[in-house]
Parts: C-alpha cells; sequence; structure tokens
C-alpha cells in the first residue's frame, strides 16, 4: 500500500473523512478479499496521480462495521467518495484505472 493511503477506523472516519477539505476516496474491503487486492494497486495509481488534490483512505469492514452499515456496503471492494462531507459517488468491484478516472472525474466535476 501506498505511503499516500491512509487506514482509518469508524472512530476516525468523521474527523478525516467527513471533515476533510479534499475529497476523499474511502476503499471498504478486508484482508481475506481477492478483489480487493486487485484494485489496491490502482489506488495506488489515483493516489499518486491525485496527491494534493484528492485523500485515499482504507476502511477494513471486518474491523469498522459501523460506517460500512452506516453507508449501505454490502459488498466488497467498494469505493465511495466523498466531497464536503458529503456522499459524491459510489462504486461496488473492481475496477480499471481508467474506470476509477473516470467515476473520479464524473463525481468530481461541478
Amino acid at each position: 500500500m501506498s505511503e499516500l493511503i491512509v487506514s482509518i477506523t469508524d472512530a476516525e472516519f468523521e474527523d478525516s473523512v467527513l471533515k476533510s477539505t479534499l475529497p476523499v476516496l474511502v476503499d471498504f474491503w478486508a484482508p481475506w478479499c481477492q478483489p480487493c487486492k486487485l484494485i489496491a494497486p490502482v489506488l495506488d495509481e489515483v493516489a499518486s496521480a491525485k496527491e494534493g488534490k484528492l485523500r485515499v483512505m482504507k476502511m477494513d469492514v471486518a474491523d469498522n462495521r459501523d460506517v460500512a452499515a452506516r453507508y449501505s456496503v454490502q459488498s466488497i471492494p467498494c469505493l465511495i467518495l466523498f466531497k464536503d462531507g458529503v456522499l459524491a459517488g459510489k462504486n461496488v468491484g473492481v475496477v480499471s484505472q481508467a474506470q476509477l478516472q473516470a467515476f473520479l472525474e464524473e463525481h468530481l466535476e461541478g
């Protein structure tokens, strides 16, 4: 995992995500999830490319169930984009770098 990607907990979610001045992409994942491992390099690339414009964070749903339940995370990997403390977009499943880039552009414009 890139040093630009931060792991967060339920307790840190509000301060780290909802109160962030930058948009935040949260990867809801679990260590046993093979598709989650497939998306990790894509997230590393996005974290590097968007440094200073977007924060990327990971939340282990096995250890942090409250936030996952609040945002109806039922399948992983689940990427949720927050902008100004509000859910701006949600994507479930593995995505390519191009698909993730398009998702971010769609939800960060305007």
